[in-house]
This record gives C-alpha cells, structure tokens and sequence, in this order.
C-alpha cells in the first residue's frame, strides 16, 4: 500500500515518522520516500485496514499539517505530487516586512528603547508566529526534540537574557534558510524527475476508419494505435504498417536512431521521428517497458545504502545528545567556575539551533535519488540505492561472453557436410532451432530463409549441449562436441575459434556449422575504463568451446576465464570467484539465462536485453540496450555519489562540531549557528545536485 504524505516538507520528521510506522508490531515493512512523498507499507495478512489507521495517527502526531492519502495501486506520482499555491509569496512578503522592522528596531535602539523593542517583538512574531504554534501545539501531543521547538527555545531563551536583536535575527535567518533550502530541494527533485520524463500521456486507438485520442492505461492487447511524428509510442507494440525511425533516447540514453519496418517491435517511451506507424498493442500500459521503468525509479528508495541507513539511526540520537549537552553547557561552568549564567546560556542556545540534523538527513538521501534519476537518463535502470553503494566497493567484475563482451551477432560462416549433403543441414538446424530467439538461432534463420517441409518432433533444449529431437523416428542432435559424445557419436573435429554445432541423425554424424561472433566496439574501452575506476579483477564465465573463450580473453586482456560451463558449473565457479574475492563482487550478463548467477552476485547487472521482462526481474541493475561503456558509467556514477555523500556528512558533521567548539570558547554567536543548520544544509543540497554533471565520456 502507498501513501501520499501531501505537504511533508522536514526531513527529520520523515525520518521519526517511518521509525515510528517500522516499530508496529503489525507491519512487515515500510519506507517513507521523502523526495516523492511516499510511504510504502506492508502489513500481516488482514491487518492493513488497522495499520494504516496507527500510520495515520503517528503522521498526525508528528506532522499535524501533513496530509495523508492513499493511493491506488497504478498510482502516478506526477498526478498526485504537490498542489503549487501561493503560500511562497506570503512567505516572501513576512520575511521582507519582518526584515524592515528589525532594521527599523536596530537604528532606534539607541533613540528609544522601548519602541525599539516593541517594532523588534512585532517583527518577532510576523516571522515567527508560525513555527511557535506548531513548537506548542507539538509539546502538547509529546513532541519535543523537533526543529520548531528547538528554535523556539533558542530565540526566545536569547530575547529573555536581553539579547533581543539576536533573538530575532535567529527566527529571521532560520526561516529565510528553511524557505531557500525548500526552494532547491523542490527544483532539485524535479531537475531529477526531469531525467525519467519518459510517460506517454495518450495513445491514437484506431477503431474503423475513425482515430481517437484516448489514455494509454485503456489500451488493451490486440488494439490498433496510431503513433504520427513526434509523438511518444504508448504501449509496447508491433509495427503493422508503416516504416520510421525511432528516438529512443529517454530509454536507452543513446540518441542513435533506430529504424523500423511491419513486424518490428515499439518500445513504450520511445519518440517516432519521421513517418505515420500504425501498431499492433502486444502489452497492457501497466506490463510495458516505460512502466516497468518508471515503477522501478519510483520504488528504488526502499532498498537504501548503508550510507542511508547509518544517517537514519545517527539522527535518532543525535539532537538528544546534543540538547543534553546545552543544558549542561548551561549550568555545569557556572556553578563549577562562578561566572555568570547569562554567558552559557547564550552558549547553550547556539548548541540548540544546531542540534538540528536536517542537512545530513535530507542531502544523503537526496544524493542517492540523483543517482538513480542520472543512471535512468543514461538507459541504467537501478533497483535501489542500495545497489548504488555496493557498486562502488566492487573490486571484481565478471562478464558473461556471448552479447556481453561480443556483439552477440552470430553470422553462418562455413557448413561442413559429410556427404555433400550442406542442404539438408541446415534445413534440420533451422527446423530445430525453429521456435528459439537465441542468437546462434536466429543467425541460422537468417542464413536459410527458405521454408522448410521436415517434420521434425519432440524439440527439447539439453542445457549447456544444445538441442535434440525427432526426425523420421531418429533421433535429433545439434549442438557442441560434448553433447554427440555423450550419445555415443564421434564428430568429425572442426578447429576453429567460432561456434561450432556439430549434427547427427541417429547414430550418423552428418557434419557441421561454424557460426563466427565479434567483440563489441565498445568493450575494450570500457574493460580498460572499469581498471581505471580501481577494479582489480576481469573475468569471464562462458559456455563457448576453451579455444574461443580463449581468443577472446586474450584480445581483451582479462584476468581469467573458464569456459565449456554448465548453467550449473556458472554458479559453482562464480561462488568460488565472489568467495576469494577481497571486496564485493558484479556479474555481468544476459537476464534470462545468467538469472542464477545474477542473483547470487552483490551487484547482478543485465544488458543486451532491450525491454525485456526477464532482464527487469532477475537483475538489480538493467541496462536497456548492448552498449558496455554503460558498465564503467554506473560504476562511475557509484563512486561519485558515495564521495558526495560523505562529503556532505563530513562537512554538515564537520562545521556543527567547528560553531559548537567556538561557542564554548566565546567566539560563535547564535548567526553562525544558524548557518551551521539551515546554511549548511543548503550548501549540503546543492552539492547533492552534483550527481547531475556526470556525463557519459569517462
């Protein structure tokens, strides 16, 4: 179940309202998304009815002004995001009429003192009327350690020991620094929704001779759409009229076009560039690619880095701590040494205006966001942040060979019959491999393009051999060396470094078909940009024959290889691999039939696999389209955010502990402390922003 928390604007509240949800003793799981303003909750079997209710009640509690609103299960956060009013003008105007009146307050301190101070109160309460109520009406529902409440403390504690122009210049600050870090975390969440702005809005339905506009969710298989020039391709369909080139950019992050003819396959999401398609609806707007994208981006947040989780639990005790440390601050000193009060409570509530833990709460999570929003732009669809830590602490990558490392385009390069008898070869090869999308399969297919008459039954796939079957009562074989072998034929040994598939007809050996892949244009580039960002190991796992395998490793200069692998054998040697290995582990593959060793990987990422379901389920980074420069771009994308991340928990960390060590020793007024909060966490957002400025080229 998903929740829409309208109008949740403080981190730190955020991150108490999920840790209270997460301590019900009936819920399974929840996450509050604070950029989206979502809250995902999983409750016992029977039990949401009554957990949304509690949620409810802690969203109330902590949050008063927050609305709370769920959704439907094909929910659109773009539809359901904040409602734009113009609360932000009256804001401006309070804080500029409350700014003229502390001028006016200061210039007639020294003239008259009491309407100095009576123009300063006024100008206390424009700006500050608001975060007092809420500090009370909290204190009075048993919240207290909350930022209203601390700056309430803090200003008026200042204004009752005389120092009244403080007092208000840190109600003033403070909310001039709460509005500006509003501000760029709003344009910084739509600069990154911005990335994925990939929806259809509407689809053309063609019924008869009549075209309609009509919504891409009442689409249904077997529907005919129309899709014109420029406009987005709603659902995940095939062409049945009409030729084009398509703009596939906001899904693959390549702006190469792609052309298409009847019988070829649209992509949801992508742009149609040139001519007038008419398609064929082969999937539901719900189950297309440009769903399943936006899904994943918008879920991501729930699986968070350690990075996330370590702020979560450091927030939860880091403003008791400090508001402890102030009320001794104090009273300890004064009794200890006898100085005067007035001097360390002025200390003390410097210590209070940063005990505060916004900047590090909202800018990490923020930093991950970007992250995701970036690798979407780029066609890298990651399921979770913490996916994105993990990447950059790998040391060891693992790449499967066939449409990975190479092309993956396999082309019929010689047929060796035994009698002659080439023909009838690749007949039964194409008849067998009939039904397959496998790439040796469809090579076959593309080389013999007549029909074929054979009646050839009982196909089945022998994994890690081939394929076999029933020809004239005989039996089938095609595949490697092994696979004959192993039923008691001798082929006829072809030494090549291609793919190799050798035939027999019941006991006869027929002959063989080299099939001949090349290495991607890209991949070398990319092998040596992955050394570069400190990957120490490259491998490789295949199921090709030792001396192809062989050929490619050395071309590419890998660290090791096995080849002749089982799916079995994959995951008994990667097992071993990831067990040896120093730091964490990738795996590098196709999404179907790498689905095991992906799973068992620390980061599992799946390419060549354009939309394909079985690449967005098995994997946890998919990259939409064949291009391996996208694998260093992720890691480079990891590594940077983790760096930005820390940054901002040093710095935030970093200039508190520096304000607060200058407040005890008489050099930081409650201004600085100010900074220390709401400036500092400003400067923490728009360094987040720096994710956006990754760019493709290492």
């Amino acid at each position: 179940m998903v929740v829409f928390l309208r109008g949740l604007n403080c981190a730190n509240c955020a991150g108490k309202i999920e840790r209270e949800i997460k301590s019900l003793p009936k819920i399974k799981f929840a996450n509050l998304n604070f950029i989206n303003k979502t809250l995902l909750i999983e409750a016992a079997d029977g039990e949401m009815e009554e957990v949304l209710l509690e949620a409810q009640n802690i969203v109330k509690r902590i949050e008063p002004d927050v609305g709370f609103e769920v959704l439907e299960e094909d929910y659109d956060i773009d539809e359901v995001e904040e409602e734009k009013d113009n609360s932000s003008k009256f804001e401006i105007a309070k804080m500029i009429v409350s700014a003229a009146l502390l001028l006016i307050s200061i210039f007639l301190k020294n003239r008259n003192i009491v309407a100095s101070i009576v123009i300063g109160i006024i100008s206390y309460i424009i700006v500050g009327y608001k975060i007092l109520y809420t500090a009370l009406r909290n204190i009075l529902k048993g919240e207290v350690f909350d930022e209203n409440f601390l700056m309430s403390i803090a200003s008026l504690g200042a204004i009752f020991i005389g120092e009244i122009t403080e007092g208000i210049e840190v109600m003033l600050l403070y909310s001039v620094g709460e509005y500006l870090q509003d501000l760029a975390v709003d344009k910084s969440t739509r600069s990154i929704k911005s990335l994925v702005k990939m929806k259809p809005t509407f689809g053309n339905l063609v019924t008869g001779d009549t075209v309609r506009k009509v919504n891409p969710k009442v689409l249904q298989v077997g529907d005919i759409i129309k899709i014109l020039p420029g406009e987005k391709v709603p659902v995940d369909s095939v062409v049945t009229k009409g030729s084009s080139s398509l703009d596939t950019s906001s899904i693959t992050g390549e702006s190469i076009p792609v052309y298409v003819d009847i019988g070829d396959e649209l992509v949801s999401g992508s742009i149609n560039s040139e001519g007038v398609l008419e398609a064929r609806v082969e999937k539901s707007f719900k189950d297309s690619t440009v769903s399943q994208i936006l899904e994943m981006v918008q879920n991501a947040s729930s699986r968070k880095s350690k990075t996330e989780n370590f702020i979560t639990v450091f927030a939860k005790y880091y403003t008791p701590i400090v508001v402890v440390l102030a009320a001794v601050i104090a009273v300890l000193p004064p009794l200890i040494t006898g100085a005067a009060f007035k001097d360390w409570i002025y200390t003390a509530l410097t210590f209070l205006v940063i005990s505060c833990p916004c900047a590090i709460v909202l800018s990490v999570p923020l930093t991950y966001f970007a992250a995701i929003g970036v690798g979407s732009r780029h066609g890298i669809l990651i399921k979770g942040s913490n996916y994105v830590d993990t990447m950059s602490q790998v040391d060891t990558i693992i790449f499967d060979k066939t449409g990975t490392l190479t092309k993956g385009e396999f082309k019929v390069t010689n047929i060796i019959g035994k009698n002659n008898n080439e023909e009838l070869i690749i007949k039964i090869a194409k008849k067998l491999e009939e039904h397959s999308n496998h790439p040796i399969a469809k090579s076959i297919k593309e080389y013999y393009t007549k029909e074929v008459d054979l009646n050839i039954e009982n196909i089945t796939e022998v994994p890690g051999r081939g394929i076999s079957g029933k020809l004239n009562n005989q039996k089938v074989l095609l595949g490697n060396e092994r696979l004959l072998v192993e039923n008691g034929i001798k082929p006829e040994k072809v030494n090549s470094i291609g793919t190799v598939l050798y035939l027999a007809v019941g006991k006869e050996y027929m002959g063989s078909i080299e099939i001949n892949d090349s290495i991607k244009d890209d991949t070398v580039k990319s092998l040596k940009e992955l050394r570069e960002l400190g990957v120490k190991k490259l491998l490789m796992l295949t199921g090709d024959r030792e001396e192809v395998a062989k050929d490619i490793a050395n071309k590419l200069e890998l660290d090791g290889f096995k080849a002749g692998l089982l799916p079995q054998d994959k995951v008994n040697n990667f097992e071993d691999i990831k067990n040896r290995a120093e730091g964490k582990v990738a795996f590098v593959g196709d999404g179907t039939n790498d689905a095991p060793v992906l799973r068992l990987s620390d980061v599992g990422i799946s390419m060549g696999e354009f939309g394909s379901d079985a690449a967005i389920e098995s994997s946890d980074v998919t990259i939409m389209g064949e291009e391996m420069n996208k694998v260093p771009l992720f890691m480079k994308i990891s590594k940077k955010t983790k760096t930005i991340a820390i940054e901002n928990i040093v710095f935030s960390l970093g200039v508190k502990i520096i304000v607060m060590i200058l407040g005890v020793i008489g050099y930081a007024n409650m201004s600085m402390a100010v900074f220390a909060d709401v400036g500092v966490a400003l400067l923490a957002v728009l360094n987040a922003m720096r994710v956006m400025l990754i760019k493709e080229n290492i």
